[in-house]
């Protein structure tokens, strides 16, 4: 199955780059937290990588010494993986509509996420109504779950 955003279509099952993603969501640098999306199955499943940088502005406060990528952080970048998919699956009129967070919760830090690392933001629809959905996500790093929430956001007109 494709669906048509502009000139480019977003078929299930296959990856979503930088370049669609910037026309799918309106974050930037720096709280654009999702570099691209290797596996995408409409209306259900999303898989997002975020490649994690010593140059990421937040290491210069948490912690100089010892370099982890904030938690809220990798909350966020669950959530933006989530807004791709639920973006793709309304089709091209949603594009740059805000998705916005309602209710965070079970969340769990397993592990720090570190410089260097390539977190997998796997996110899962539980359920929508309309313009409410609510996700299952988990952030990996090397095959061990470092973090992991469930979330539901509401999508908006800007």
């Amino acid at each position: 199955m494709n669906i048509q955003t502009d000139n480019t279509s977003v078929a299930t099952g296959t990856a979503v780059d930088i370049k669609r993603i910037l026309a799918m969501i309106p974050h930037r640098y720096p709280m654009l937290m999702v570099d691209r999306v290797i596996d995408m199955q409409l209306d259900h499943s999303a898989v997002g990588i975020k490649n994690v940088s010593i140059n990421e502005p937040y290491f210069q406060g948490h912690f100089p010494s010892e370099p982890v990528m904030p938690g809220v952080l990798i909350v966020e970048a669950m959530a933006q993986t989530a807004a791709v998919l639920v973006v793709a699956t309304f089709g091209a009129e949603s594009e740059g509509k805000l998705v916005y967070f309602m209710s965070i919760d079970g969340v769990r830090f397993r592990r720090p996420v570190l410089p260097g690392d390539r977190l997998e933001l796997h996110v899962e629809k539980v359920q929508s109504r309309a313009n409410v959905w609510r996700f299952s996500g988990k952030a990996i790093v090397e095959a061990k779950v470092a973090a992991e929430a469930t979330f539901a956001a509401m999508i908006r007109d800007r």
